[in-house]
Parts: C-alpha cells; structure tokens; sequence
C-alpha cells in the first residue's frame, strides 16, 4: 500500500520505492537499529540514562528516516531519468540535507531554548550528527544499489531462461496440419485460408517474448484454433467439451501455457483409439486462484501407447515455477477413466501485473 500516489513505474533506478509502506517499514528498522547502537555505545551511562538518551535519539533518527523517505520520494520522478551513479549522489546529498535540516530545528527549537547549549556545543552537535549521517546513509544507499544490481542479474537469467523455455515449445503437428491444408486448397479454399490464419496465429504466439501475459481469454482463443486445426484431420474422431465460463477472461498468463497440454492430450490420447475420443476442458476461479484442468481419455490396457519425454509438462511447470514460484502449479493425475492435468496459478490482472507497467 503506497503512503503517497505512486509515480511511473521505473525499473532502471536503483532505489527501492520509498512511497510504499513496506520499504518505509524497512527503513525505519534500519534508522531503529542505529539508534540503539548509539545509545548503548557510551560505557559510562547508567541504565536510566541510556534509557532517556535512546529516547531522544530514537526521536531525532526516526524524523531523519521518515523526512529522508519523504524527500526521495518526492524526488522519485525526477530520480527515474538520472544515471543511477548520479541518482545515488543526489540522494545522498538530499538524506545530507534533511538531517541537517532536522539538526538544526532540534537545536534552536529544544535544545537552545530548554537547555541554553551554547554555539560550541551546537557545532559539535551538528558536526556529530552530519558524521554519523554520512557514514550511516552511504553503506544503505549503498545496499540498495547492490540488491538492485541483484533482482537485475536475476530477472535477466529469468527472461533468459523463459525465452529457452517457450522457444521448445513448438506445436509438432506442423507437418500433419500443412498436408491438411494442402488438401483442403483445392475442395475447399475457405476452409484452407482459415486454417492458415490460425496456423499464423499459433506460431506467432509461440514466438513472442516469454516475458509478455496475454488475458486467459486471448489464450483460450488460441487453444480452439489449434482444436479447429486438428479437428480438420480428425473429424469427428475429436469432440471437445468446454467448461470455462466462469474463469476471468482479463486473468495474465504466459502464452502458450494450455496448448501444449491440449497438444498432448490429442496426441496420447484422441489418435491412438480408431473410435476417437472426449477432451474435457474444465476452468475454476477458486478465491484468488485458477484452476484448468484438461481431462482425455487414456488407451485401454494392453493397447499401445505412443511413448512421450514429458518436455511439455516439464517446460510448463518451468515456466509456471519461474513466474509465479511456489503459486504455480501444474499436476497429474492417470486413472483407469483417463489422464487429466491440472494447472494452477494466481489471478492477476493487467493494473497489478508489474511487467505492464
């Protein structure tokens, strides 16, 4: 939850957004945790007098860390079109400025009137203050830029690793739906043209950029067309059964997530029975979670099954793993009545997926 409105979304700066209450939280642990050091520091103070100076040094820090907060926040946009080695001076020189800023109202507003310091004593103070400032800020500034440099290196071995992942995944009836269409063209040249335009669209799904979410319902859309195109070559051998009407049609998720699994389930268990067979599509929206579950008949005993390396299931979970970890699902499940796979992941929508920004 943002303390302040949040502005645009800039993944190239290195500070975390200090608008949002997690990363103040944060910082106030941090700002915490330096004035205990300082307090307990001094050997010579009774317990009740390290009492009273936390007190006041929990004061004085914790107006440093909320107005520092305040000013990066504030300077955020303009922060977001800096280098982050001249972004990381700037913020240092704004946290520089608020605890000075905060020093000097401490001394002329409390300390001045209330206890008549004198200018020698300000002096120390301020130059005491400023010190500690500089070497606190620098090594969390410092921190910051480090555990950015970190999610970079990682979302740059996760894209790399999605890319990997979707480019395996290429529909393998290439070749049995190209002489469907080829002998479609000459009886029937509405019907080739149309299973061409679909054939298009499935290959251009499997070659966009993995990072991208597409709505469930623009992958659903996907998933009919490839049953449209087998339907071509098997006839009436292939019935399909959809249940999905109360899934979400804006839901995020990869492309290409659930054909493959329809691919399979025509492959292993519609053309190895002559009579053909059922696939079941069945959709669930459960509290904040989706569940598809992708139902096919299984060859009785003794008949022969087409043996498959699973990269399907495996690439599939992969992705779901990479993109959604623990919260993404796929399952198994092979009974006597047939095989159902069952994939599971969070209901996102476009306003809180953080790739569209």
């Amino acid at each position: 939850m943002p303390l302040l409105p949040r502005h645009r979304e800039c993944k190239d700066l290195f500070l975390p957004d200090l608008c949002a209450m997690r990363t103040v939280f944060m910082v106030i642990l941090i700002a915490e945790l330096a004035a205990f050091v300082l307090a307990l520091a001094p050997l010579e103070l009774s317990l009740v007098e390290r009492a009273e100076r936390l007190g006041m040094i929990s004061l004085f820090v914790q107006w440093c860390a909320l107005l520092a907060c305040l000013a990066l926040c504030l300077a955020r946009p303009w922060l977001c079109h800096m280098d982050n080695r001249r972004a990381g001076l700037i913020s240092y020189a704004l946290v520089l400025l608020v605890v000075l800023a905060v020093t000097e109202l401490a001394y002329w507003l409390i300390y001045a009137p209330a206890y008549a310091m004198s200018l020698d004593w300000h002096w120390h103070f301020l130059t005491r203050n400023m010190l500690v400032a500089a070497l606190i800020a620098g090594p969390v500034l410092r921190y910051f830029y480090v555990q950015h440099q970190w999610r970079q290196r990682l979302e740059a071995e996760n894209d790399a690793r999605l890319q990997a992942l979707q480019s395996r995944i290429r529909p393998h009836f290439l070749f049995n739906s190209m002489n469907t269409i080829a002998s479609l063209v000459h009886g029937d040249p509405d019907r080739a043209e149309a299973a061409v335009e679909d054939l298009a669209d499935l290959f251009r799904a499997s070659l966009s950029d993995a990072r991208r979410r597409i709505p469930l319902a623009e992958e659903l859309a996907l998933c009919r067309r490839y049953l449209a195109m087998e339907a071509l070559r098997l006839g009436d051998r292939l019935q399909v059964e959809w249940h999905v009407d109360t899934l979400p049609g804006d839901a995020l998720l990869p492309p290409l997530l659930l054909q493959p699994l329809l691919e399979n389930a025509v492959y292993h268990g519609i053309e190895p029975l002559p009579e053909g067979g059922r696939i079941v599509i069945t959709g669930e929206l459960d509290g904040d979670r989706i569940r598809i579950r992708i139902t096919n008949p299984r060859p009785p005993e003794g008949a022969s099954r087409r043996r498959g390396n699973r990269l399907a299931l495996e690439n599939i979970r992969e992705r779901l793993r990479t993109l959604h970890g623990e919260k993404g699902r796929l399952s198994v499940e092979d009974a006597e009545t047939g095989y159902t796979v069952t994939v599971s992941f969070p209901y996102q929508r476009e306003d809180e997926d953080p790739d569209r920004r």
